[in-house]
């Protein structure tokens, strides 16, 4: 379970449709977001396990589709997610673009926006069986989840 070295086109694939949705967002920001007084333990974890996912996502090529097997259904799952998570994006986008939007839950999933993404690349590290990236998750989901869950605390006691 330590990973093969190589470069991963499925890997760059899930981390295009993570970063399209997100350079656009930084010119469609919610109204009052905010960064400020964010927890730097989280932060550390979030910018660690970011780094770490990334790297991983490109470095092995375990994640790449090989020969069909019942295995195979984790990749499905992984994708599955990462499509979800360009759905919450297209809701986000045709919202008002509210905090409250930013921080919602879809289809049952709270704080989707931050949580879709984490499960998906967790289901990938399990496909291409690399503990690294299952570590890498486990950090930006401590950290991205934790985050997402002060700053929708903070709405709701804004409120």
């Amino acid at each position: 379970m330590s990973g093969n070295f190589g470069f991963s086109y499925t890997g760059l694939l899930f981390l295009l449709m993570l970063f399209i949705p997100n350079i656009i967002w930084s010119k469609r920001k919610p109204q009052g977001y905010t960064s400020e007084k964010e927890n730097k333990i989280l932060l550390f974890l979030e910018r660690l396990g970011e780094a770490l996912t990334c790297c991983c996502s490109l470095i092995f090529s375990d994640f790449n589709i090989h020969k069909w097997t019942l295995w195979s259904l984790w990749l499905i799952a992984a994708f599955l997610f990462m499509v979800l998570y360009e759905i919450w994006w297209v809701h986000y986008f045709r919202s008002e673009r509210k905090l409250s939007d930013f921080y919602s839950t879809f289809f049952g999933i709270p704080l989707a926006g931050a949580t879709l993404p984490v499960i998906a690349f967790f289901l990938l590290g399990i496909y291409g069986k690399v503990i690294y990236m299952l570590i890498a998750v486990l950090l930006l989901g401590i950290g991205h989840i934790g985050i997402h869950i002060q700053h929708k605390k903070s709405i709701n006691l804004a409120k």
